[in-house]
């Protein structure tokens, strides 16, 4: 070949190897055209959309459901990609929504006086039970400290004490909490036992009638109005053979002021009691009160769906990388006055609408080596449900999962010096993140709220517990512009005054650059994933490494 026709690739080449490298000269093109794919203008639009009052609050089984999968279902096969679940773009979830009437009053009599809990302003309570009808009557009730039976942490707060037909009363979180000790529990990050998911669980597997947890703000994370908003209405739960006769017949919170008039009327006072309760060794009191209600419910069954699209992988199409994010919200309550629907915006219109533009930035790029799962699944607002389900029916082999990235929650507070992993320490997913977040020369933060329990809150923990490794990112908290004292404001005031509330809406005002920023950092650590031969693995010592091992060894690997 002539020397001027073959000095100019030549060139080129040689400059390439010298500035960015080898590796980079194969890789770096495809994944700056993905990067560059990801606007916050395109994602806006997308969360305008499945925000507005045309979805009505994204409720499972309900107009705005049919609207939402239909929005994603299309927007999936507009970017090029396939339909997920063979030849269909959903997974059927069996749900069962229990609407309970919220003309219920808890009785409580004995003590010093009788008293009647309002619903809704004194206690919330439900059943997870598919009946029609669930009481409990004169049940004796039983203060059981944080409900906890932890062998690891030598904890048994049922120990020498039957509960069998009993209303157990819970304290929220975990001693470790209570006592800020590091040395209790996981100190101030709450572990599973201080979720109450856990605490019903567990009341059920002690025989008890009905389970009802003291709330109180900072344990929880959130305040009562997110409670009574949270648990009123229609409650979804699986489809279940047993119909989920094992579960207690009443679960539910009591507001703190009536827990407290609750334990005055029966000689005792919450606040000592609370401190006994966060010391080892504590013992369970029985109260001298009885608490009877009768819970009377509408019963409907129906199929909601988990949203399902595939970009097959070039050279290995069997391992799977997971991006997840909910799409429903808690839909219209006909009984509010003014406005009546959860938009969602944030939680998680965000999240949804990022499975889009994550999505965008993949086929930009070109095909990866590896194939690309999108999953939006279904009322992860009523318990996870969605992902619990897939991850007991899994469309992918769980083995073959390298891992899960989930959405949940992107805000509007523009760019930030650093990212939060929930979770960290958890497993090397923490080195992508790491590595990710130098090119964007940003660094990586623990939670700095580790005590509201935020990784066993959101669809990643459903993979979790079948082993997958899987991250959960939150917004970082030293925001460029204005510092990490505003950034914590801002998401303070978002979770008293938004959360889980009509007024998580849409503004066009909203400040997109953050979200931008943090989605370019996943799409980073997805695309290496992807082009990648190893699995992550979860650290030494972490409690779903040794699912992982086993899943994994039944591959013969």
């Amino acid at each position: 070949m002539p020397a001027g026709l073959a000095s100019a690739p030549i060139v080129a080449f040689a400059m390439c190897l010298s500035v960015i490298g080898l590796s980079a000269c194969t890789k770096t093109q495809p994944l700056d055209k993905g990067l560059a794919a990801i606007t916050g203008p395109g994602l806006a639009a997308n969360v305008e959309t499945l925000s507005s009052d045309a979805f009505e609050g994204r409720g499972p089984s309900s107009p705005g459901e049919e609207k939402t999968v239909a929005f994603l279902r299309d927007g999936f096969a507009k970017l090029g990609l396939e339909p997920g679940n063979g030849d269909s773009w959903y997974q059927n979830v069996p749900l069962v929504s229990i609407t309970t009437d919220p003309s219920a009053q808890l009785d409580i009599s004995g003590g010093s006086k009788r008293q009647r809990l309002r619903y809704g302003t004194d206690y919330m309570a439900w059943t997870k039970r598919v009946v029609e009808r669930s009481e409990i009557d004169r049940s004796d009730m039983v203060f059981v400290g944080y409900g906890i039976v932890a062998p690891e942490y030598n904890w048994d707060d049922y120990a020498g004490i039957d509960v069998t037909g009993k209303t157990v009363v819970i304290l929220v979180n975990d001693p470790g909490y209570a006592t800020q000790d590091d040395a209790l529990f996981n100190g101030n990050a709450m572990t599973y036992y201080g979720r109450w998911t856990y605490k019903f669980e567990e009341a059920a597997r002690q025989g008890a009638a009905a389970a009802l947890i003291v709330h109180e703000t900072g344990a929880a994370g959130y305040p009562w109005e997110v409670v009574s908003g949270s648990w009123s209405g229609p409650q979804f739960t699986l489809a279940a053979d047993d119909d989920n006769m094992g579960r207690c017949r009443v679960e539910g919170w009591l507001s703190h002021d009536a827990a407290e008039a609750l334990f005055n009327a029966g000689g005792m006072d919450l606040a000592t009691v609370s401190a006994l309760a966060a010391k080892p060794g504590f013992k369970s009191m029985p109260l001298q009160q009885r608490a009877s209600l009768t819970l009377t419910n509408v019963l409907s069954r129906s199929n909601s769906r988990n949203v399902l699209a595939l970009l097959p992988g070039s050279e290995r199409p069997n391992e799977f990388v997971l991006f997840t994010a909910h799409w429903d919200h808690f839909g219209r309550d006909t009984s509010l006055a003014g406005d009546q629907i959860y938009n969602g915006a944030v939680d998680n219109a965000t999240g949804t609408a990022a499975l889009l533009e994550l999505a965008k930035a993949f086929k930009a790029a070109g095909t990866p080596e590896r194939s690309i799962v999108f999953i939006a699944v279904t009322a992860e607002e009523q318990g996870l449900l969605g992902s619990a389900y897939y991850a007991a029916n899994p469309v992918y082999p769980t083995a073959n999962t390298v891992a899960v990235i989930n959405i949940d929650a992107l805000h509007p507070m523009g760019p930030a010096r650093d990212i939060t992993v929930v979770g960290y320490g958890a497993s090397d997913l923490d080195d992508y993140v790491e590595q990710a977040a130098t090119a964007q020369d940003r660094v990586v933060r623990a939670d700095p709220q580790p005590e509201k329990g935020y990784y066993y809150r959101s669809d990643h923990f459903s993979f979790a517990k079948v082993g997958v490794p899987s991250l959960y990112m939150d917004p970082g908290t030293d925001n460029v512009e204005h510092g990490e004292e505003w950034a914590m404001a801002q998401l303070d005031d978002y979770t008293q005054n938004r959360y889980h509330k009509v007024s998580d809406e849409y503004s066009a005002d909203w400040d997109m650059s953050g979200m931008e920023t943090d989605l370019r950092l996943m799409f980073r650590i997805a695309w290496r994933l992807a082009n990648e031969t190893t699995y992550p693995e979860w650290r030494d010592g972490n409690e779903f490494k040794a699912i992982r091992e086993a899943d994994r060894s039944g591959r013969g690997m």
